[in-house]
């Protein structure tokens, strides 16, 4: 490993900025959120970067490592030997100083998900197929690296028309619970856009959870808006039953 680390790093506010350049001794084991760290303690003291947990299970400290959206705690600087070590904030949120952005739309839409609904009186018992169906999205820190990379956030900045692959997989969560009674079929075609996925499955890739959201989640949600408005027979059964 090279006795030192380059790294580029954004600095600046929703009115702009530029990377500017850093010079850290390398210390074996390093993760880039210690070298921001390093940064911070010897040459930036303003260096605004947000962390918590630095185990990669809060979601905090999300940015893009030369052009990659990655968790900083996550990613070790020799994986990067040789190369300056590009850091920036997340693309497809605003910034608010240096590599911290305003993630808060994400929250105004999780609030806009019907909760959880069970039946009245239903029985709280479960087959563990349908457990370990839904464990699966629960596993997610909110990291919003896939809405980072979700190309309809980030290239068409298209918020108001699709919510992006977080909001898929908590819908997915509560719409493949066995005991759940809510419906959010017409909220999937509607307001939260569903159609608007394309499959790329960028979101799956960076997810540092392993969740398949794309196969597992937004697939099978795509499913039951096809079943419901684009189905003929299952429409015409409806109508007659309506």
């Amino acid at each position: 490993m090279a006795e030192e680390i380059t790294l580029s790093v954004f600095r600046g506010d929703r009115s702009g900025g530029r990377e500017q350049e850093y010079k850290i001794p390398a210390i074996p084991g390093m993760v880039v959120l210690d070298a921001l760290h390093y940064i911070q303690a010897h040459q930036a003291s303003d260096l605004a970067v947000r962390w918590n947990c630095k185990a990669a299970h809060c979601g905090s400290c999300s940015a893009e490592i030369n052009g990659s959206a990655k968790l900083l705690c996550k990613t070790r600087v020799d994986d990067y030997e040789d190369e300056v070590i590009h850091v920036r904030p997340m693309h497809t949120f605003p910034v608010i100083k240096d590599l911290v952005t305003d993630v808060s739309w994400n929250y105004e839409k999780l609030r806009q998900i019907p909760a959880f609904q069970p039946a009245v009186n239903a029985p709280f018992t479960m087959q563990q197929r349908d457990v370990d169906r839904i464990q699966e999205f629960r596993k997610c820190i909110e990291c919003f690296l896939c809405q980072n990379i979700c190309h309809v956030l980030r290239e068409h900045d298209a918020k108001d028309a699709y919510w992006g692959p977080r909001m898929m997989i908590r819908m997915a969560e509560l719409e493949m619970h066995p005991l759940d009674t809510a419906d959010r079929v017409d909220l999937l075609k509607g307001a939260a856009g569903v159609g608007y996925c394309n499959i790329t499955k960028c979101c799956t890739v960076v997810c540092p959870q392993g969740i398949n959201i794309t196969d597992n989640g937004i697939i099978p949600l795509k499913e039951r808006v096809a079943d419901k408005y684009f189905d003929p027979l299952g429409g015409l059964v409806r109508k007659m039953h309506k």
